[in-house]
């Protein structure tokens, strides 16, 4: 007996490889996780099912005696009649009813049950019947224990366990003759019982330990990607910049095992923290060839070698590189670099990560744009509605006009028309995501004709337009904004004859929209302040030049921008682009 339950122990090993291997099958993973399908039980039943059958093939041929049994091992291909099995088939047939439930115990029962009665042996039906049996009593704890993921090990022993002892008490209840049956129970009954339990018993502690290991991994993984996303959000809330891209640079480095953390937009590097910052300096032009062709293709470049990443400096550190776009509408706009002083330290893992990295930034980008717009948007209302009532204007307008009313009354009744029309479309404004040319044009004309009436004759406006694409389409209050900034900042203070020339004309598969004037000019530092930074008129009544190129930016993109090009003393010339249809 204690030589037989050495043999049956020594097959456990088998067991602790084949537990080892299912545990990296997605099926088998679906199985524990409690995602199966009917098929996918099925097809688990007939996995079990050969798992019995291996477990039969492993067995130790016993021929019982009333006086005592010879136990040998030979081939398992057909059995004696007077011969029987001492095996571990009920290890596979158990563990299938422990993990899926009755289908699969009791599938996995009669695939194991009639390959061992086509066997033979005195023992042929009873191994067959109590197989199937154990498979549904496997089945049934499952069901019993349904609300754990996976039946505890003690569990699991205590299955096995039970269910040997009913394989024991089957035998003597089927197997003839049975002075035969009686000599077998008395060898195989406490090895096999002993030896199956703990095999099932080690089986679940196998795949308690794998998914104990993975749910700590993924809950650390998780952990560490919630903490990123919160911080990154904090520092691009400011913009991708070098001041947000550092703090998130910085972060990174921290909470993964990379050489060094890069970000860059399309033109600069932004960011370069851990090795070779020395030479990867802010501020600098993109160094190499690899970051520029992930920002022309959008997809992601692993480079193994320093040939690939190109770096002009003789002693850069850095031998491979995991590059990743930063993305907003779908458009490169910047880089995420993950670099490594070995190419052998990049694990999948890695890559993964930075994928997602690359992706989560995108996506935060997406969603500041988005909360960004919607901020400009109120405040478009807003601003529209305070224009309804500028005292500035509304007062400018109307001491204009009562001025007017004894000496040109004709003059003065088109001048109040256009003051109605003119706060009628600001009114509007808020109403309408979009406006044609042809619109803005005319609200804007109701403003200019106001304030020429204003300016007698010293202001002179001149119109290129070209009537073939009046039709596109723009955000509401662009044009007019323009076009105030230029008499309220330009003209107000030069001493010469002011001239304002508006011009819509065709470019490619876009509009050119400007607005130039002959006014005082600008330096270059206020230009950048305008375009990026909230400045607020005391006197105007339209929209800032910020507002304007913002709105522009969350509709059309970067393409639409607003340029300015002015020289001190020299006039201003404001212009963009949007797309036609």
């Amino acid at each position: 007996m204690f030589q037989l339950l050495l043999l049956m122990i020594e097959r456990i090993g088998l067991i602790v490889t084949i537990a080892f291997v299912l545990t990296r099958s997605t099926t088998f993973r679906k199985l524990i996780d409690h995602k199966s399908d009917t098929f996918t039980k099925i097809k688990l039943a007939i996995l079990f099912g050969f798992f019995g059958i291996v477990g039969t093939y492993t067995g130790v041929a016993i021929q019982p005696e009333t006086h005592g049994s010879t136990l040998w091992i030979k081939d398992i291909v057909q059995i004696d009649f007077d011969e029987a099995l001492a095996n571990s088939r009920v290890v596979g047939v158990a563990i299938g009813g422990l993990l899926g439930g009755p289908v699969v115990g009791l599938g996995a029962g009669l695939i194991a049950a009639v390959h061992r009665m086509l066997l033979g042996g005195f023992t042929g039906l009873a191994c067959g019947m109590s197989t199937v049996t154990e498979g549904l009593m496997a089945g049934m704890v499952y069901k019993k224990f349904g609300n754990r993921r996976i039946v505890s090990t003690s569990m699991a022993f205590l299955t096995g366990f039970v269910a040997e002892t009913v394989q024991m008490i089957i035998i003597l209840l089927l197997a003839k003759p049975f002075d035969k049956a009686w000599a077998l129970v008395q060898v195989i009954g406490l090895p096999m019982i002993i030896a199956n339990s703990i095999g099932i018993a080690i089986f679940i502690a196998i795949i308690h330990s794998v998914i104990h290991e993975e749910d700590r991994i993924e809950a650390n993984q998780a952990q560490k990607v919630l903490h990123i996303a919160d911080q990154t959000l904090v520092h691009l809330r400011k913009g991708l910049n070098e001041e947000s891209a550092t703090e998130i640079a910085k972060l990174l480095l921290k909470t993964t095992r990379v050489s060094a953390v890069s970000i860059t937009d399309k033109h600069r590097i932004l960011s370069h923290v851990g090795l070779g910052s020395d030479h990867h300096i802010p501020g600098h032009s993109l160094l190499t060839e690899a970051t520029k062709r992930v920002l022309q293709t959008g997809k992601i470049y692993v480079a193994k070698s320093t040939d690939e990443i190109r770096c002009e400096h003789p002693k850069c550190p850095l031998q491979a590189t995991i590059i990743v776009p930063i993305k907003k509408s779908n458009q490169p706009i910047g880089i995420l670099k993950f670099y490594f002083s070995n190419p052998k330290q990049i694990r999948p893992v890695d890559k993964e990560l930075a994928l997602g990295l690359g992706r989560l930034l995108s996506h935060q980008l997406e969603v500041i744009e988005a909360e960004k717009q919607a901020k400009l948007v109120t405040d478009a209302e807003i601003k529209a509605l305070q224009a309804q009532v500028n005292p500035h204007f509304l007062f400018n307008s109307l001491n204009t006009i009562v001025a007017l009313i004894r000496t040109q009354p004709d003059l003065a009744r088109k001048l109040l028309i256009q003051l109605g029309h003119f706060f009628r479309q600001n009114l509007n404004a808020s109403m309408y995501e979009l406006v044609t040319f042809k619109q803005e044009l005319e609200h804007t004309q109701a403003y200019l004709n106001i304030e020429q009436a204003r300016f007698s004759e010293r202001l002179k406006v001149n119109f290129d337009i070209d009537k073939k694409v009046e039709h596109v389409l723009l955000p509401p209050l662009t044009l007019q904004p323009l076009v105030e900034n230029a008499i309220k900042h330009g003209l107000k203070n030069s001493q010469q004859e002011w001239m304002i020339d508006i011009t819509l004309k065709k470019q490619g598969n876009h509009s050119m929209i400007s607005v130039k004037d002959n006014g005082i000019g600008m330096e270059v530092e206020r230009i950048n302040q305008l375009l990026y930074q909230r400045v607020e008129s005391v006197s105007g009544t339209g929209l800032g030049l910020y507002n304007v190129h913002q709105r522009l930016l969350g509709r059309f993109g970067e393409e639409s921008r607003l340029h300015i090009e002015s020289e001190v003393g020299k006039g201003t010339l404001i212009w963009f682009l949007v797309p036609i249809g």
